[in-house]
């Protein structure tokens, strides 16, 4: 790995100062909108509060440790929870203004799985539990959904296409992206069964291993897989009955090692493991960037 040199620093420095004067551009009384308004933007919906582009935004206002910012994220994540649904879920986005929520077409998992890890990462980053205990009730809602939408033999969330961010790609049954989610918040907020999750969650989204699993249902779902696919020094990107996802979802793999689910030394209640592709020398190599050049954690 190259070391970053004063031009680079700059250059970083520049593209920090800029991030922080957009998130404050476009926050507003009720939070942060996904973009700035603008007739366009707001044609679009653009310019309202994205559940998951919220989120993900609050996790780097918060970090940011300046006040306004961090008022701002805390404000998006009380405005998601007024309009959750009924039945739990998180909306893909809302329009305070209005007083509408959407929640997509098939639904919008990962907008539910980014509100609770963002929630949790306030909580902890700023040693301030009121919001967590404030939001308990909503909190327990969500999990709820996100518990219905759990396979219960596979103990991996299911979902529609087009259900998360990628909502142009044909992903859809197991999906690598919204499971290294779903893994991340069962770890944070102690969801029971979550040493099953991440057995079959090796098995599914890396199954050209010599393991086999001991679920007739997942061996028949990686049977398919292993019949047609060619190996892969990556997690796949999806799996469904009888296709699964050949692209290579970088985001998804670089979340999978930062939340656990990439490294050598684990093994489950079930058994032993199959091997993980951090063994494998492409994504040792993408494991070892994202460890010492690019040191991001949630703690």
């Amino acid at each position: 790995m190259r070391s970053v040199n004063h031009a680079d620093q700059e250059i970083l420095i520049e593209c920090y100062n800029r991030s922080l004067a957009l998130l404050k551009k476009n926050s507003g009384p009720m939070g942060i909108n996904a973009a700035s308004k603008s007739k366009k933007a707001e044609g679009r919906y653009y310019a309202s509060i994205f559940g998951r582009d919220a989120a993900i935004c609050s996790l780097g206002m918060i970090v940011s440790g300046d006040r306004e910012l961090i008022t701002s994220a805390k404000k998006s994540l009380l405005t998601l929870a007024k309009f959750q649904a009924p039945n739990g879920q998180i909306p893909k986005f809302v329009q305070p203004e209005k007083n509408e929520a959407d929640f997509w077409y098939a639904g919008c998992i990962d907008a539910t799985l980014w509100w609770l890890i963002a929630i949790d990462f306030y909580a902890r980053f700023l040693g301030d539990s009121s919001i967590r205990t404030r939001l308990n009730k909503k909190i327990e809602k969500a999990l709820y959904w996100l518990h219905c939408q759990e396979h219960q033999n596979l103990f991996l969330l299911i979902q529609n296409e087009a259900s998360d961010w990628a909502d142009i790609m044909p992903r859809s049954g197991f999906v690598l992206y919204s499971n290294v989610l779903w893994y991340h918040v069962k770890k944070i907020y102690d969801v029971p069964n979550i040493k099953k999750t991440r057995y079959y969650f090796k098995h599914i989204f890396a199954p050209f291993t010599r393991s086999i699993p001991n679920s007739r249902r997942a061996r028949i779902l990686t049977h398919y897989v292993k019949k047609e696919a060619s190996p892969t020094d990556f997690y796949l990107s999806f799996v469904n009955l009888s296709f699964w996802g050949p692209d290579l979802d970088v985001f998804a793999n670089i979340l999978s090692m930062l939340f656990g689910l990439s490294s050598i030394s684990a093994s489950s209640s079930q058994g032993s493991a199959p091997p993980y592709p951090s063994e494998q020398p492409a994504m040792a190599q993408l494991y070892v960037a994202a460890q010492t050049e690019f040191p991001l954690s949630i703690p």
